[in-house]
């Protein structure tokens, strides 16, 4: 009995670590830069590529989402969308927090360093920091532009997975870059509409707070417009073919759809079936790009 407890207590605590690393918003980050890998070769990724470059940047993602939650946990804990996180609920304390992330941060620099290359190390270091200290830090409390400038981080992993596989940098993976840097905004203006409310009770200058709800509802619509348009790239440029492109229309009518209807008949169900949606967009296009690059016509 006392074992079977013991392990229980075990397993909980282990839940409550894995918790700290946003593991839905890191796996997003881990599928994007996966994408990249396979996208950056004419063939199969090298299994030890695959491997050892997927743990390191879950890693280090995970270690960047850890630190956020130890930055924010007040403000987590105000939050209804939060506030059952590990932090702001007791359940692990800062210093084992701190310990942790840097623990499990460390050994993704490692791997990344030791078995895929430098350059991709660097610019996963480069990334953790400029979402955890530069976003999370700076930026956030300080501007309501926090999610624009702030997304070059976040559209940084199919980059990654690129210079994993090549060790180098190419327009091609910057491009894979620019269509998740045009896609956070209206992703994430979605979201801060309808929590608007929590926002401004925690004084986060987002948008809706700053400016209101129709000047965020029309930046909704503008940036998916800038969305629609850097998702015709890889395209135009030859990247992909025409499973791509007709994907694309598809996806990007449906986003278009969601960002009319929230800028002419606004409501809060309305705002959160865009943002759910905006995580399926964004899933289903880089398959689009996967399948279309291997099955090009």
């Amino acid at each position: 009995m006392s074992t079977s407890m013991t392990w229980h207590e075990t397993a909980t605590r282990i839940n409550q670590f894995y918790r700290l690393t946003k593991p839905r918003v890191v796996s997003l980050i881990v599928f994007t830069a996966v994408i990249g890998m396979f996208l950056a070769v004419p063939g199969a990724v090298p299994l030890d590529i695959l491997i050892f470059g997927t743990i390191g940047i879950a890693l280090v993602a995970g270690a960047a989402a850890a630190l956020n939650c130890l930055v924010e946990q007040k403000m987590d804990a105000v939050m209804a969308r939060t506030k059952g996180r590990p932090l702001p609920q007791g359940k692990v304390s800062v210093p084992e927090t701190l310990f942790f992330l840097l623990i499990v941060g460390g050994l993704g620099l490692f791997m990344l360093y030791h078995w895929i290359n430098e350059l991709t190390m660097w610019l996963t270091l480069g990334t953790f920091v400029g979402y955890a200290i530069i976003y999370t830090v700076i930026l956030k409390p300080l501007t309501p532009q926090n999610i624009v400038i702030g997304g070059a981080s976040g559209a940084m992993p199919p980059v990654l997975g690129w210079a994993a596989v090549t060790g180098d940098v190419t327009a091609d993976a910057l491009l894979l870059f620019l269509i998740i840097f045009a896609w956070t905004p209206p992703h994430f203006w979605a979201l801060a509409l309808y929590r608007k409310n929590e926002y401004a009770s925690i004084g986060m200058p987002m948008l809706p707070v700053t400016h209101g709800d129709q000047f965020t509802k029309l930046q909704v619509l503008l940036y998916t417009i800038i969305l629609c348009v850097v998702t015709t790239l890889p395209y135009i440029t030859q990247m992909s073919g025409l499973i791509y492109l007709g994907s694309s229309i598809v996806l990007n009518g449906i986003f278009m759809y969601y960002a009319v209807e929230i800028y002419r008949n606004y409501s809060d169900q309305l705002a959160r079936e865009a943002f759910r949606y905006s995580i399926l967009y964004l899933a289903l296009l880089f398959v689009a790009l996967l399948v279309d690059h291997y099955f090009f016509f």
